[in-house]
């Protein structure tokens, strides 16, 4: 099986790249070249824009392909440059979306593929929506080949993942120092971390799936935990018990605007995720590595060299203004 991605480096895809390279397929990435790879010298590369039609359909005739996989596509004029390029000469377009996409705030916690795609607080979201409906557009009146995947928050050994803070060591710096992190909420909001290696099972098992055309999947872990706990567990992993200060999302969002978006637009809700449906098209899909296992493996990352250890000053410097604006509050009685 011949496969492009677009993309193939980032947190995400580079699992899902390892994983099709494993099971012997003919892989080409297609990036900016902005990032060194483990795979280089296993895959062909390609580098150059994906905002440039014209390269686009240079890359779609180096093919044919039998699965494009795009990793990389934020915005409808994006994708409609995508339909131009390999509409015709692909055999499935594999489009990574977001759960974010899903009704926010929810009617229901427990979130399927029919559950409606809306959401008012976040931009990044309202785009991926417009992208899925021009996908699904293209489908029905050219039959493009098209398989919507809706991750929710997916990371790797690299990656220690938070609401507020970022992915780099700035939040379990924070932790070690025994200084305050910040939570939305009141912490037990439910929420879903996936490994990207799980993700990776269900997202290739896609691939040539004719089960798989026309339709959505969201790709998720089966673990669910509250924000208390998921914080909790990477202060585990790190060697300490956190110093956890919380800040309603709304009061946050309206100091941080940018910082809001992702949480009443996503992170504030709680959501579960059902996924019989990429069970059925892919029965191999299961998760496996457990949110404390995950954890374990990126503070083993982050410990192997100081060089990995990044903080972002500014991130530091927000969390310390809103556990300054938490603690400032009067406490209900």
């Amino acid at each position: 099986m011949k496969v492009l991605f677009m993309g193939g480096s980032g947190n995400i895809s580079s699992a899902c790249v390892e994983l099709a390279l494993a099971r012997g397929y003919d892989v080409t990435v297609f990036n900016r070249g902005r990032r060194p790879m483990a795979f280089d010298g296993r895959v062909r590369s390609i580098i150059g824009d994906r905002n440039d039609l014209a390269c686009l359909r240079e890359v779609a005739e180096s093919g044919p392909y039998d699965v494009v996989a795009d990793f990389v596509g934020y915005t409808p004029d994006q994708i409609e440059k995508d339909i131009a390029a390999f509409a015709g000469c692909i055999g499935q377009y594999v489009y990574i979306s977001s759960a974010s996409a899903y009704q926010k705030p929810p009617n229901h916690y427990v979130i399927t593929e029919s559950t409606p795609l809306v959401n008012p607080y976040w931009q990044y979201s309202r785009d991926k929506i417009a992208c899925e409906d021009r996908l699904m557009q293209a489908h029905r009146e050219q039959g493009f080949p098209i398989t919507i995947v809706r991750p929710t928050y997916t990371y790797g050994p690299t990656w220690v993942p938070s609401a507020i803070g970022g992915q780099d060591y700035t939040v379990v710096n924070r932790m070690r120092q025994g200084k305050p992190i910040i939570c939305h909420g009141d912490g037990t909001a439910l929420w879903v971390m996936t490994h990207h290696s799980d993700f990776a099972v269900g997202f290739v098992g896609l691939f040539g799936n004719a089960r798989a055309l026309g339709e959505a999947f969201h790709i998720t872990s089966d673990e669910v935990l509250t924000w208390d706990q998921i914080y909790t567990t990477i202060g585990r992993a790190a060697g300490v018990e956190p110093v956890i200060v919380h800040l309603a999302s709304e009061t946050i969002a309206k100091l941080y605007p940018d910082v809001g978006a992702g949480l009443l637009g996503d992170k504030a809700h709680s959501v579960v995720f059902d996924n019989s449906k990429i069970k059925r098209a892919v029965p191999e899909f299961h998760t496996t590595v457990s949110f404390a296992e995950g954890m374990r493996r990126s503070l083993a990352w982050l410990d192997a060299d100081p060089a990995h250890q990044r903080i972002n000053p500014k991130a530091d410097q927000m969390i310390d203004h809103l556990v300054s604006v938490a603690r400032s509050l009067p406490v209900a009685p």
